[in-house]
């Protein structure tokens, strides 16, 4: 298996999602107010379908089950990472995604750690990111007690920030933002507040879980410490977002390609790839594919080196192992 997989994206409404994913990346999205493009899923909320080659038509879960050498052989039973695009026309409820250990226990899927690249931010957009309570016990009484501007803090964000999100950390996407997220494959969210906001669809209010969001939010909040690192080669310039030790499941990577530029499976056995801006072509054994903004595929271990060429922004990831 020579070819890169090149994946249809799956679509979901959320009550926060606008219609950016259409004006922005001439996605045909349903009708609706459209918040998420599971870009590269294996997950079975939303598995994609790849396009092209000889697994045309089959899913991507199925394909990293039935043809292990595609992915280098990997330990994970399930296929481990979950990129998407996000829409917040507003803003998302303030929230906590569980560890391994609690998911696998009570969810009975992955964790979900997290990290985000803006691919925009109004001016003056923020994150809630983060707490102020120091103990458990202060946590547990302030959220009985609503004292919600007391204990989220902020984060103002812009165009072309990163932000890394581990499991256990209390936080929001608030209105004006759009990124592309790279996630450990889980739909594990425990909601902490939803500003009282009622889902027309059904009428209600959604459902918050407390107490679930009080087990595994990290106390004391402290924010990681990130060391991004860039590297000129020719033009371009590739910039390592996140990877080990800083992070134990995936790498993340931002390739600004500008003319041509050669690449290769970094700290992992395959690597998945979305272009956020610009257009150009993929090399890869012998063979020529377009790219342009919105397109997600997945470079398998069979192919070790690939070119790129183009004017293109590009969020690479890999996991790890």
């Amino acid at each position: 298996m020579t070819e890169p997989l090149f994946l249809k994206p799956v679509f979901h409404e959320k009550i926060w999602g606008g219609r950016r994913l259409a004006e922005d990346f001439n996605y045909d999205i349903p009708d609706g107010t459209i918040g998420e493009c599971w870009a590269i899923s294996g997950h079975p909320h939303g598995p994609n379908v790849i396009e092209n080659g000889e697994f045309k038509g089959q899913l991507l879960p199925d394909v990293y089950a039935n043809h292990p050498e595609v992915f280098g052989n990997p330990k994970s039973k399930v296929f481990p990472l979950l990129t998407k695009i996000l829409d917040a026309e507003a803003s998302l409820s303030v929230q906590v995604h569980p560890d391994n250990a609690y998911a696998e226990e009570h969810e009975h899927e992955l964790g979900k750690t997290e990290c985000w690249y803006v691919i925009h931010a109004d001016e003056g957009a923020y994150l809630t990111y983060g707490h102020t309570a120091k103990t458990r016990e202060e946590l547990k009484e302030m959220i009985n007690n609503h004292e919600w501007q007391k204990l989220f803090d902020k984060k103002p964000v812009k165009t072309g920030d990163f932000v890394y999100v581990p499991s256990g950390t209390l936080h929001a996407l608030n209105k004006g933002i759009v990124v592309l997220e790279t996630q450990q494959s889980s739909d594990t969210t425990y909601r902490i507040y939803d500003y009282d906001r009622v889902d027309k669809k059904t009428g209600k209010k959604r459902d918050l879980h407390l107490k679930q969001s009080i087990d595994v939010t990290t106390v004391p909040f402290k924010e990681p410490e990130l060391h991004i690192t860039s590297e000129k080669i020719g033009n371009s310039e590739v910039t390592t977002l996140i990877t080990q030790p800083d992070s134990p499941f995936f790498s993340v990577y931002k390739w600004d390609v500008n003319g041509k530029l050669t690449r290769k499976h970094e700290h992992g056995s395959y690597t998945l790839m979305s272009v956020i801006d610009g257009e150009g072509t993929l090399t890869a054994d012998g063979k020529t594919y377009p790219l342009k903004k919105g397109v997600h595929l997945l470079m398998p271990a069979t192919i070790d080196e690939w070119q790129l060429d183009g004017k293109m922004l590009i969020i690479a990831s890999e996991s790890v192992e």
